[in-house]
């Protein structure tokens, strides 16, 4: 799913094409993908598009009249700028939004079509779409704790909800722990004064660098190539490869379709993490450190390592 820095790319990018520019048409070519049925999509048509913004993981484009559009990209949506009237490729393409410099293509790749679109009018109605997630590039050290610890539950998942954090998915928060040196699965309220100082200097680095990262790439072009796996991330993606700053594998916890990468090493003692149920069925069995599992892997080539599975 694209998460803050591609969102804030994919703005960045339409700002040069769109902004202050009319909107000839919107062709939609998927009916599970329009949520809305007023305002209607001749209510755009010919408009200047006043302004673009983001809302946690959604892109909004503002018009004259308090009429917006929303979109939300979801897991597998992506953006597209081709040139005008560009048709809509079967099963992929989903809407186009028609200027005279070209046209924005709305595609979504899988047969599950969760991406959605939105026609709004006025700014309670962009609202009601914000789940109240803080800004974590505008946040202080003292409001990010404060919201960090609200609830408590693992800081995998306080990270990723976006009622605590906007716009902080899978892929940056794996990212965000591995230059925190910090387990997953840890408890925010188990966290020191300091290890959320380190939590919210890491948060703030990591999405920073990685939307400076793509403005490097971009340039003035659009980004055609919106991905949650990178080479050049630390833990995301990299299961078994190894760790940029100790070398030891990249572990996963698999939760149904989730997966959380990290390092055991750098943020968890060398300790892997097991799945109650099934550490109790293999007991000593199963591999407790880092250590012991490189043992078991030299020891016998050949095996394959069981899978582990924990509910963050």
């Amino acid at each position: 799913m694209p998460e803050l820095p591609d969102i804030t790319i994919y703005i960045e990018a339409l700002e040069r094409r769109v902004l202050e520019r009319p909107l000839r048409d919107i062709r939609i070519a998927s009916p599970f993908l329009l949520r809305t049925v007023d305002p209607p999509v001749a209510a755009f048509r010919g408009r200047p598009v006043r302004r673009l913004s983001r809302l946690g993981k959604r892109i909004v484009l503002g018009f004259d009249d308090d009429l917006f559009i929303l979109m939300h990209l979801m897991i597998a949506g992506r953006l597209h700028w081709r040139p005008p009237g560009a048709p809509l490729v079967r099963r992929l393409g989903l809407a186009a939004f028609d200027f005279a410099e070209g046209s924005l293509v709305l595609t979504e790749a899988g047969t599950k079509k969760r991406a959605a679109l939105y026609l709004l009018r006025g700014e309670s109605a962009v609202a009601a779409h914000d789940p109240g997630g803080l800004e974590p590039l505008d946040t202080t050290v003292d409001a990010f704790a404060s919201r960090l610890t609200r609830e408590n539950h693992t800081v995998k998942r306080a990270l990723t909800d976006p009622t605590l954090f906007s716009g902080i998915g899978n892929a940056y928060s794996d990212e965000i722990l591995h230059r925190a040196r910090l387990s997953p699965v840890r408890m925010t309220r188990s966290l020191t004064p300091a290890e959320i100082a380190a939590l919210h200097g890491a948060t703030q680095t990591v999405l920073s660098e990685w939307i400076d990262r793509f403005r490097r790439e971009t340039g003035e072009g659009f980004p055609e190539k919106v991905t949650a796996f990178r080479p050049e991330m630390a833990a995301h993606g990299k299961y078994g490869r190894p760790c940029p700053t100790c070398g030891a594998p990249i572990q996963r916890i698999v939760h149904a379709a989730n997966e959380t990468n990290y390092c055991a090493r750098c943020q968890n003692g060398g300790r892997l993490l097991a799945d109650r149920a099934l550490s109790r069925l293999l007991k000593a069995d199963w591999p407790r450190t880092l250590d012991d599992l490189e043992e078991r892997q030299a020891s016998r080539p050949a095996a394959r390592e069981p899978s582990r599975r924990l509910a963050p």
